[in-house]
């Protein structure tokens, strides 16, 4: 019992109990040691810190630019809808404004709809079966949308867009779960929503170049963005099947010594994964989870942000009195500030364990930039302000992720949190089609605003109540209060200790 808890607690990032522990050497060269906890005189491996950096590098080095270019085209092909709204679409098929905000949240109503699925489906499915398929489809469904001639062709794609869509983030984010400990996960789910945000830029500077293909082939530039970026999608299908393996600890790149390295942080991954097995308990545990109620409106709120910023920002630029062509590449250097911001910041909240506080301190840069964008100031101003609304748009969503990621266990328990509250949270881009509807977009601005005002409350909320819980185990641990909860498993056992 005292092994098993010290491995829970390496798990966790925290120190192990004082007992005394003799250190032998049984496996030199290999990168991990045989440990004695001499209380039980039960052998347990731990890994040689260097030998688990190099291991990291190399994961990384694999798994992270597939999964990035992944989410990077599902994205783009998201929100190209935004680039071709500025380049005559609308008025192409006959869409009234109102008919086109609405292609545009009627995405929202399967991928909402399917996020929870796809998530608790993704191991029976396996994640390379499903994965791989859903990027299939999703890249014929952009090719297709470029032959659209009227609203219900663009109301269909937009739906079966949808479908496929929802179940890829959440998928990739539970696949990370699978790799990656709790305290390194931050950093690579930043990585997710740097694409968002490299998707912006890359998607403005891939607009500027197709839009300037108007007349080839006798064919106008937006549809052009829709052929080529599906075709790029298309192509990256068979990189998910070929380079994510459905067991990462025996990843076809890990060499004999590297796969018994993951087969002992699998161990030490024990309590935060929880069994493989399904449980319909586990899902109803997740549901009734305070913090997975409070955490998915946060979500929301932040998503209001994501979804309206990644999918407008074209169309706030222009309404400051730049060209079609001009805004699409201004719009560059915004999306990449962003990234930046969300890589700096997901760095040291892995490094500190620390999650809400740094969700909050973006948000303020959001508050400040909408302010500019909504006052009278002049467009150089405005312009600054979707800087300083770049910060918040991705690190809000991305480290709130994370928090929940962390503070969920053991496996279907987390991968029903994830999949309700990025189901709940996603409908915001319902919202966002709504709300940005007419130029300057003050209502959208404003609304938006708000949401992060009323993020920062909920923030506040779920600090406190999981320091709470925090205090709580440590005084029934310590004998100070009688444990009367009538869940004690996975993420409520005493020693697994809540990211605040």
């Amino acid at each position: 019992m005292a092994s098993r808890r010290w491995l829970q607690l390496a798990s966790k990032g925290r120190d192990a109990p004082d007992k005394p522990v003799l250190s032998q050497h049984s496996d030199h060269g290999t990168g991990f040691d045989t440990d004695i906890d001499t209380s039980s005189g039960q052998e347990l491996e731990v890994i040689d810190p260097q030998a688990e950096r190099r291991l990291l590098h190399k994961l990384d080095a694999v798994f992270v630019p597939i999964i990035m270019v992944v989410y990077l085209s599902c994205f783009l092909d998201r929100t190209n809808i935004g680039n071709v709204k500025v380049a005559g679409m609308p008025e192409d098929i006959k869409a009234s404004p109102a008919e086109f905000s609405t292609a545009i949240s009627i995405f929202y109503a399967t991928y909402v709809a399917l996020e929870t699925p796809w998530s608790i489906l993704l191991k029976k499915l396996t994640p390379r079966f499903l994965l791989t398929a859903l990027c299939v489809v999703w890249s014929l469904t952009t090719i297709f949308s470029g032959f659209i001639t009227n609203v219900g062709g663009l109301y269909a794609a937009r739906l079966v867009l949808g479908a496929c869509e929802g179940g890829l983030f959440p998928g990739l984010n539970l696949y990370l779960t699978m790799v990656y400990k709790r305290e390194e996960q931050a950093k690579r789910v930043s990585y997710l929503f740097v694409c968002a945000a490299i998707s912006g830029a890359v998607g403005g500077l891939l607009a500027y170049g197709l839009l300037k293909m108007d007349g080839v082939a006798g064919q106008v530039g937006w549809r052009w963005v829709f052929w080529i970026e599906g075709v790029a999608s298309l192509v990256i299908a068979p990189v998910i099947w070929f380079g994510l393996p459905n067991d990462p600890t025996n990843a076809y790149f890990l060499n004999a010594e590297e796969k018994q390295l993951m087969r002992i942080r699998e161990k030490q991954r024990a309590q935060y994964m929880g069994s493989e097995e399904f449980s319909w308990d586990e899902l109803w545990i997740a549901l009734k989870d305070l913090k997975l109620w409070i955490s998915s409106g946060i979500q929301f709120c932040q998503d209001v942000l994501l979804y309206g910023f990644s999918t407008f920002l074209p169309s706030i630029i222009t309404t400051m009195g730049y060209g079609a062509l001009q805004t699409q590449y201004l719009t560059i250097p915004v999306y990449l500030v962003g990234g930046v911001a969300f890589l700096a910041l997901a760095y040291v909240s892995d490094k500190l364990c620390i999650r809400g506080p740094f969700v909050a301190f973006a948000n303020v840069f959001g508050i400040v930039g909408y302010i500019l964008i909504l006052c009278p100031t002049s467009n150089g101003v405005k312009f600054f302000g979707t800087f300083l609304c770049a910060i918040a748009v991705y690190n809000g969503p991305g480290l709130n992720l994370t928090w929940l990621n962390v503070n969920f266990a053991p496996h279907y328990r987390r991968a029903m949190a994830i999949g309700v509250q990025q189901s709940l949270a996603n409908t915001a881009g319902v919202v966002a089609g709504q709300i940005y509807r007419t130029p300057p977009y003050e209502l959208g601005n404003a609304f938006s605003l708000g949401a992060l005002g009323l993020a920062q409350l909920l923030i506040a909320w779920k600090w406190l109540y999981l320091r709470r819980q925090n205090v709580k185990k440590q005084k029934i641990e310590s004998g100070e209060m009688e444990d009367t909860r009538k869940v004690k498993t996975g993420d409520r056992e005493l020693d697994f200790r809540y990211h605040l």
